[in-house]
């Protein structure tokens, strides 16, 4: 039996559930319920730094340069560097940085020899405005010639590139100079080694003073102009490997003088 109580209870429940049906989000129809969706947040993606990539720098390729010049290529060289040397307008960098000496750790190919005195007012490197491994210089003082000094000589042409050898005399040489105070004053000695390089000299000095009749500094520059000549032939006589060289073409054996107060360099064909 339904009493009074249970119709009360019932109202009172469907009375509530209407109310809440009205309540924002309390409903049960269809799109009367907001799904909430929980954002999920990612996970923080950290950039990694990619390694440093270091710029390797690649070995310097060096070319080999084995250019051999003809004798007469290789006078005009040395001319042109001369005019620079006298005019002061010289290179500047005629071949004495990194990038001249990379190549020389691989070999030598110089154009030209020179036989020339030990002076230090005579540097030729600076008098024809040359860079490294460019020219081979044998020097000694009076530009004399004796058998290591013309196997330097022979060593540069037969198993290098020099092709022109120049015996460059100078101005006011002091071993000329001795030589001629020698030949002036008999009887003088010296230590055995300059003694020798005297020796040396002194049919140079006889053969300039019986020419000339000088005598004095003016004998001093007659004798190291004939040294210079003696010298020349004296390197093809004594060496024939260079005689045949020369007698084919391939080689030229010649003069120079060079003087201290202009600073040119006279060549002698």
């Amino acid at each position: 039996m339904v009493t009074r109580r249970d119709v009360l209870k019932s109202v009172a429940v469907g009375t509530a559930a209407f109310a809440l049906s009205q309540l924002p989000g309390m409903g049960c129809g269809p799109g009367e319920v907001e799904e909430k969706v929980e954002e999920v947040e990612k996970p923080h993606e950290v950039e990694v730094e990619k390694p440093h990539e270091v710029e390797v720098e690649k070995p310097h390729e060096v070319e080999k340069v084995e250019k051999v010049y003809l004798p007469q290529e290789a006078m005009a060289r040395l001319r042109k560097g001369n005019q620079r040397y006298v005019s002061m307008n010289r290179l500047s960098d005629p071949g004495v940085g990194p990038k001249a000496r990379a190549p020389l750790t691989k070999g030598q190919w110089p154009y030209t020899t020179i036989l020339c005195c030990s002076d230090s007012r005579v540097p030729p490197e600076l008098i024809f405005d040359e860079g490294l491994g460019c020219l081979f210089i044998v020097r000694v003082a009076g530009n004399i010639l004796t058998p290591p000094l013309l196997g330097s000589i022979e060593y540069a042409s037969m198993h290098s590139t020099s092709r022109l050898i120049m015996v460059m005399g100078h101005e006011s040489c002091g071993a000329v100079g001795a030589a001629v105070h020698v030949a002036e004053h008999p009887g003088t000695k010296e230590t055995p080694g300059i003694d020798n390089i005297v020796n040396c000299l002194m049919p140079a000095v006889l053969k300039a003073r019986k020419e000339t009749g000088y005598h004095g500094k003016e004998l001093v520059e007659a004798a190291a102009r004939e040294n210079v000549r003696m010298v020349v032939k004296q390197i093809a006589d004594e060496s024939q490997p260079l005689r045949k060289m020369q007698d084919r073409g391939e080689l030229k054996i010649v003069g120079g003088y060079y003087s201290l107060t202009t600073g040119m360099v006279d060549i002698w064909v």
